[in-house]
């Protein structure tokens, strides 16, 4: 079990963000336990020409068999929205020492032996750290950065806006229940427990001690977990809410929902609107009444599609006015969502 403890203002100095680098390495359990990620089965069959492309050798290994991964390769976000590529720069900038025990660390939690490609570069760990760089660059350019992350990006900025709308209503305690079953917080100390034995052995308590607690939703998280090495700030990922939507429209084997192949022809994204509906009432209406199959607010709206929110706003008064669209208050938001008329409209035929 880790504890971490607060001090009074600590809590204040606690913020939610997400990597896209920490997204792009766990990614690759999708693949490697399919069964545990579902709602990918259709993305990494999207993705096979394309991976196949790619240092696969190496990107497979970076996954140990019991799902561990070395904790340089998700370096914690210096922001809540960090750039891809500033967070390589630091993966590739860690000290080989860091390297070469975070990759031992990965692999000894299960008594696994290193993969031929990691044994061959444990005692170059500035070659592996560069050569990993360079094979998960290539993997979020060719695979997830066309298609893939615009909608995961939308998920985890929706998970975040419900966060900070729970702490606001229920405080610190509800904030962490609502979290997952993983954590509870109690007197100003925070628990979490992990099962498997290998980390529950790890466990320590922490001080939080003015650094601040960094929280982050991740598609590829099965419970909420920590860095074990317990180096720099304190941090806790957990599993992102409405991760299951990543699967919503896409069926495995058909189309290709990682995007268009150079040379291919254009390829409607996941969640895109029929070109029908963007000629009747123009693409900005067309791509919110798409995306109101489920409830959504204004604010979470505007950060999925990297608009203000007043702009997304003047489009939902003009889609309620028609009678495309429900509003509903919950607590101080009101949310949106397809009327019965809108889903006619969008061809959603959702079951209500």
């Amino acid at each position: 079990m880790f504890e971490f403890r607060f001090g009074v203002d600590d809590l204040a100095a606690t913020w939610f963000g997400y990597s896209p680098l920490q997204e792009t390495v766990l990614s690759l359990r999708a693949r490697r336990f399919p069964a545990r990620y579902p709602e990918h089965r259709a993305w990494t069959a999207g993705w096979q020409p394309r991976y196949e492309t790619l240092d696969t050798a190496l990107l497979d290994s970076l996954i140990a068999p019991v799902g561990f991964v070395p904790d340089f390769l998700t370096p914690r976000p210096g922001s809540p929205r960090p750039d891809f590529a500033a967070e390589l720069a630091v993966l590739a900038a860690t000290p080989p020492e860091v390297v070469r025990a975070d990759v031992l660390a990965a692999y000894r939690g299960d008594g696994s032996p290193l993969p031929p490609v990691l044994a061959g570069l444990i005692d170059d760990p500035a070659a592996l750290s560069a050569r990993a760089a360079e094979a998960l660059e290539a993997y979020w350019t060719r695979c997830l950065a066309p298609v893939w992350w615009p909608r995961a990006r939308s998920v985890l900025e929706a998970d975040i806006t419900h966060r900070g709308r729970m702490l606001s209503e229920r405080g610190a305690e509800g904030l962490f229940a609502d979290l997952d079953a993983r954590l509870s917080w109690h007197a100003g100390v925070l628990r979490l427990v992990d099962p498997h034995p290998a980390v529950r052995a790890v466990g320590t308590a922490v001080d939080v001690a003015g650094r601040g607690l960094v929280l982050i939703p991740t598609l590829f998280g099965l419970g909420a977990q920590t860095d074990i090495t317990q180096l720099g700030p304190p941090l806790i990922t957990y599993p992102a809410r409405g991760r299951a939507t990543m699967a919503e429209g896409l069926t495995a084997g058909r189309g290709r929902p990682g995007g268009a192949m150079p040379g291919e022809g254009p390829v409607r994204a996941p969640g895109e609107p029929p070109a029908a509906l963007v000629g009747l009432i123009g693409a900005p209406r067309a791509r919110l009444l798409t995306l109101l199959e489920t409830p959504a607010s204004t604010t979470e709206l505007a950060h999925r599609l990297g608009v203000t929110p007043g702009a997304v706003s003047r489009h939902l008064g003009a889609l309620a006015s028609a009678g495309l669209l429900e509003r509903t208050r919950h607590g101080r938001s009101v949310l949106y969502r397809r009327s019965l008329l809108g889903d006619g409209l969008a061809g959603g035929g959702t079951t209500r």
